[in-house]
């Protein structure tokens, strides 16, 4: 038989539930979102490189790097919240283990970004989005900046 939850078990599941009820519609916000406005953006983003005469393959690595980023959001949240059900399932929910930080420190879908200057911060992104994204406009500028030459005395915005 199973033992009666103490008032502090109670609350403690009931602020997980609803720590789990906010993430799910924050996943769910984003990928309606990304579903709505990624393809008008990327669109926007090819348009606009195709203008100043970018080469094709220029406009195909951006949309791809778009169309991962969005995919990659909504992942990291669906491992963060696969971790925390692991652990809450655990015979001691109550301590969070080492091998649970590890695993959050250790997100598959932070990996891709791991070559990028400060690439932890992706790793938070599922907690941070702001950051993530300006994370991800500050690189792409840069590679965009790059493949143009500029650099030296040109100016950049």
């Amino acid at each position: 038989m199973a033992e009666p939850l103490t008032s502090s078990a109670r609350r403690a599941r009931q602020v997980v539930n609803t720590a789990f009820d906010a993430l799910s519609a924050w996943r769910i916000d984003i990928a309606n979102s990304n579903e709505k406005n990624s393809e008008q953006v990327i669109e926007k983003v090819a348009a606009a490189a195709r203008a100043l005469g970018w080469p094709e393959q220029i406009v195909d690595a951006a949309r791809a790097q778009l169309q991962s980023i969005t995919k990659m959001q909504i992942q990291m949240i669906d491992q963060m919240m696969d971790i925390w059900e692991e652990q809450i399932k655990s015979p001691n929910p109550m301590t969070a283990s080492s091998a649970m930080l590890s695993k959050l420190k250790s997100l598959p879908g932070a990996s891709p970004a791991g070559a990028w200057p400060n690439a932890d911060a992706f790793a938070g992104a599922a907690m941070n989005p702001m950051q993530f994204w300006v994370q991800v406009a500050e690189q792409w500028q840069k590679a965009w900046a790059d493949a143009m030459g500029a650099g030296g005395g040109q100016r950049r915005r």
